[in-house]
């Protein structure tokens, strides 16, 4: 029987599942070379395949539209950094509130879950401004949708928090209170394997 957390979502793929996504994220990564200039895919594949909850994590990444893709290498650590690269905010992510407390707070009309929430019950972190940045280098990404970022403390203390979006060449970092919701904002994560 495989484990699951509190949303539901299996701990462990099948056989079948671990190698479909596995082609999946070949592919993908031959695909966009420029994405992970002098990384290997088979020392990719040999990580992934020793953290089998890292690939349940990339799986739902994937699930939920997010077209997941090595984006970098930490040679501190010896990690691989995984990032949502699909051109527009993940499909299956969008139409949340920033956070659980935010969720809390509309008193109508509450989105189904936050994104903070989400990732955590995917296993994956939000990206954060720097981040989100670093990733428009190697593509143009939410030209029409937005993705809430990791928000600072003192602006969540206020009530707010932060998204971003490119426009006009630019990546832009907007505020919005943290229960608002939207069809186009969704959040992009990022996972280290």
């Amino acid at each position: 029987m495989t484990k699951s957390n509190k949303a539901g979502i299996n701990q462990e793929l099948s056989p079948q599942q671990r190698e479909e996504l596995l082609g999946i994220l070949k592919a993908r990564f031959e695909k966009h070379m420029n994405r992970h200039l002098d990384l290997e895919w088979a020392k990719v594949q040999a990580k992934l395949e020793a953290h089998p909850d890292k690939l349940r994590s990339l799986d739902e990444m994937e699930k939920t539209g997010g077209e997941p893709d090595v984006i970098g290498y930490d040679h501190n650590s010896g990690e691989y950094i995984f990032c949502d690269c699909s051109a527009e905010s993940p499909k299956g992510r969008r139409s949340v509130c920033y956070d659980r407390e935010a969720l809390e707070s509309r008193k109508q009309h509450k989105p189904e879950n936050s994104a903070v929430e989400m990732a955590a019950d995917m296993g994956i972190e939000l990206l954060t401004e720097e981040q989100y940045r670093e990733l428009q280098n190697l593509g143009n990404f939410d030209m029409k949708t937005s993705s809430w970022v990791q928000t600072p403390a003192n602006i969540r203390k206020l009530g707010g928090a932060l998204f971003c979006d490119l426009r006009y060449d630019t990546v832009f970092v907007y505020h919005n209170g943290a229960e608002s919701y939207y069809s186009a904002r969704g959040f992009r994560g990022s996972l280290r394997v």
